[in-house]
């Protein structure tokens, strides 16, 4: 295990151990904008992965096209996912191991929402599956489960020699997590999963009222298995930055634009569980208002 001043920290870094100019990592997208500009800081080139409904919001493997493969050092994968919610089962990640064994590339799992999960249904773990550690390793972050954001506090674990490659780096660029920070993540990793389950509890309540209020109002979504966001479609007559720009300006009511997380994400609004049950209720009456 590697500890990271938050996974944030531990994957910009990683494309500056195994990226040269003229390589390329395989990036997601809608996904995490650190994934590209990582890569970019590193010198190389991203080859975009669209994430589409029709294919669940998993990449295509089989459409990489073989001159993209043969530059690829790392892949980006990121389940639950941000900002579309999806969740990955369990024969995706064999389909990565085995195209990672294949060509030789770098698995890059970013689990950071692994813990906000809604019915009981925990989200299958990358580095669980045989020959995961093999081919890459997983990060993880104290932020979202404990909500401990901005503390700055994650890991990563998987294949020793791709997290010594990191520790490399990261060894002449920072000093470690703050004492106290670390103090504070030993405790709340002791926590009793009844903690957790309240939270979990707390956001599936935020999810319940947020996808049948916009689904009563006209607005699409899917009913998300994981993570504390809900990716639905821009209403008819709008484009993502429209309706996004709509809701600010005629009810109050902030939400992200898809395209934002790449051009594949557009047509689509990113909206987050991070308001109380009756705040989000307020924001749908809103919406409902100006629609």
């Amino acid at each position: 295990m590697l500890s990271l001043i938050g996974s944030k920290e531990g994957i910009g870094h990683l494309p500056l151990a195994f990226v040269e100019p003229g390589d390329t990592a395989l990036v997601p997208s809608p996904g995490y904008p650190v994934y590209p500009v990582s890569t970019l800081f590193a010198g190389g080139e991203s080859y975009i992965m669209p994430l589409t409904e029709e294919n669940g919001f998993l990449p295509d493997l089989k459409a990489i096209p073989l001159s993209a493969l043969k530059k690829a050092r790392l892949i980006f994968i990121n389940y639950p996912n941000n900002p579309t919610s999806a969740v990955a089962p369990r024969g995706f990640f064999e389909e990565v191991i085995g195209f990672a064994a294949e060509y030789n590339i770098i698995v890059c799992h970013d689990a950071a929402y692994s813990e906000i999960y809604f019915d009981g249904e925990k989200p299958q773990s990358f580095i669980e599956v045989e020959g995961a550690k093999s081919v890459g390793i997983e990060f993880h972050s104290l932020s979202k489960t404990y909500n401990m954001t901005g503390w700055r506090i994650g890991f990563a674990v998987g294949n020793k020699e791709v997290l010594a490659g990191l520790g490399k780096i990261k060894s002449n660029l920072d000093s470690g997590i703050f004492q106290a920070v670390q103090e504070a993540g030993t405790v709340a990793l002791a926590t009793d999963d009844k903690l957790l389950s309240g939270i979990r509890n707390t956001y599936q309540e935020r999810r319940d009222f947020l996808y049948g209020g916009l689904k009563g109002i006209g607005i699409e979504s899917a009913r998300p298995k994981a993570s504390f966001y809900l990716w639905a479609k821009a209403p008819k007559g709008f484009d993502s930055s429209g309706f996004v720009a709509h809701m600010l300006e005629k009810a109050g009511v902030l939400a992200t634009p898809g395209n934002g997380f790449g051009i594949p994400g557009e047509g689509y609004v990113r909206f987050a569980l991070t308001v109380t049950a009756d705040r989000i209720r307020e924001a749908v009456e809103r919406i409902r208002k100006i629609l």
